[in-house]
């Protein structure tokens, strides 16, 4: 009587590969913690002395190890999705019930931006970190233009933010005029920087784009560098006035005939008061960069940019002219660079070549992939995380970036297409189907 052969069972992971696995990775980290905590210099009386500190070794392998050996475990005990079986993934649903339900979670959200400044647990150093966040969300949705609904690959943003901050600090400070009059200009001539960028590069697609854009970028930063006589070179521009609350300056003691803000409203004196309206301020100009790229997605124009996006040969066959189209999403999302370049300029007081380089662009297009291209939620999403999580970790002192860089690997590893990837046509041609599906 013969007996049938026992399977094993294939779903059961093999320890030792396991294990393997865990010990290449301790190895690994071994390697990089040597060089990087593994030891510290000391101060004597004559030279320095080298010491090793074994926690700063022992920790993190031993972490590495387990962390990868159970990683290992449950992905092994995964079932794979049977076939024929559908539905997007748990964090696809959790980005569709995002972008379904935004009617309702953008006033929330809202509220809660414009009553940040009142709330009991507000302070000073909150309301910088969120003016500093909605910045970056205004940048990334300017760039978000660009990159995300016209598919055009820019690592040289950063040129049109410094040609806003730089248009609005030299003719504030050389001509005397005022924010007011200045930020238009500073969108203008942002845009005009973005449209000669775009007449070069209308023949080029995917990396040669990003390198011509690139390129541009340090164009602008060494001319901003080297011309002296403008922009004052390595030195920077200083002094560059504040704006002001319908003529009402934040200042202590104003100018003779001139009436601060806390005198008309005859209120003690605080300096969190330009703070909180440059907050504001900051809030309206980026409520205002939403609502403009909201509207122009539905126009013909922004319809033109998903269509290049998805397709230039077919876009040409359907009578688009790809060269007009270009030159408006690299115009339109430069000019909103220079809207935040100008605010930049006057929050800060003073500004140089230096706050304008490669690494600001790679932030912006970081926060547009992350959060999804095309993603107006998932840019804020995106800005709160890559800007509020290294202030958190401030706290962690030297291992600050290292623990900021591997939450961006984990990130990028989990979800790879950004954190709200899902993304419906702007316009749909025969409406929307029972099930969610145009």
């Amino acid at each position: 009587m013969t007996t049938a052969a026992v399977k094993p069972d294939s779903t059961r992971p093999d320890t030792g590969k396991l294990l393997q696995e865990a010990g290449l990775t301790a190895f690994l980290v071994l390697m990089l913690a040597l060089p990087m905590g593994g030891f510290e210099t000391v101060g004597k009386t004559v030279g320095l002395s080298l010491n090793i500190r074994p926690l700063y070794i022992i920790v993190p392998v031993i972490v590495a190890f387990i962390g990868r050996f159970v990683l290992l475990l449950i992905w092994g005990r995964a079932r794979p999705q049977p076939r024929g079986a559908q539905g997007p993934p748990m964090m696809d649903q959790v980005a569709r019930g995002i972008s379904s339900s935004a009617v309702y979670v953008v006033p929330v959200v809202f509220l809660f931006a414009a009553l940040l400044p009142f709330l009991p647990f507000s302070n000073r150093y909150l309301i910088d970190t969120a003016t500093s966040v909605l910045i970056y969300v205004m940048l990334g949705w300017g760039l978000n233009i660009v990159v995300g609904l016209a598919g055009l690959l820019d690592l040289g943003y950063v040129a049109f933010y410094a040609v806003g901050a730089y248009s609005y600090a030299l003719l504030a400070t050389e001509f005397g005029w005022s924010f007011w009059a200045c930020l238009p200009l500073a969108g203008v001539f942002a845009a005009v920087a973005g449209i000669m960028l775009g007449f070069p590069v209308l023949r080029l697609r995917g990396d040669y784009l990003a390198i011509v854009t690139l390129g541009f970028g340090e164009i602008i930063r060494l001319i901003l560098l080297n011309w002296y006589d403008v922009t004052n070179g390595p030195d920077g521009i200083s002094r560059i006035p504040r704006p002001s609350f319908f003529g009402l300056e934040f200042t202590r003691r104003p100018k003779e005939g001139v009436e601060a803000f806390h005198q008309y409203f005859d209120i003690p004196y605080s300096g969190e008061h330009r703070v909180i309206f440059l907050y504001f301020l900051i809030l309206a100009l980026a409520l205002l960069t939403n609502v403009f790229t909201q509207r122009i997605r539905r126009l013909p124009i922004g319809r033109a940019w998903e269509a290049l996006r998805e397709d230039e040969i077919a876009c040409r066959s359907l009578g688009i002219n790809p060269t007009n189209t270009k030159l408006t999403a690299f115009g339109l999302g430069a000019m909103f660079g220079g809207f935040a370049g100008a605010f930049f300029a006057t929050r800060q007081g003073f500004i140089s070549p230096e706050s304008f380089t490669f690494i600001e662009s790679a932030i912006i297009l970081a926060i547009v992939v992350l959060g999804g291209m095309g993603s107006q939620i998932g840019v804020v999403l995106a800005a709160v995380v890559l800007i509020v999580l290294p202030e958190l970790g401030r706290a962690l002192e030297q291992f600050r970036m290292l623990v900021f860089g591997g939450a961006m690997v984990a990130i990028m590893v989990w979800r790879p297409r950004g954190l709200l990837a899902y993304r419906e046509p702007t316009i749909l041609l025969h409406g929307r189907r029972r099930g969610g599906t145009p």
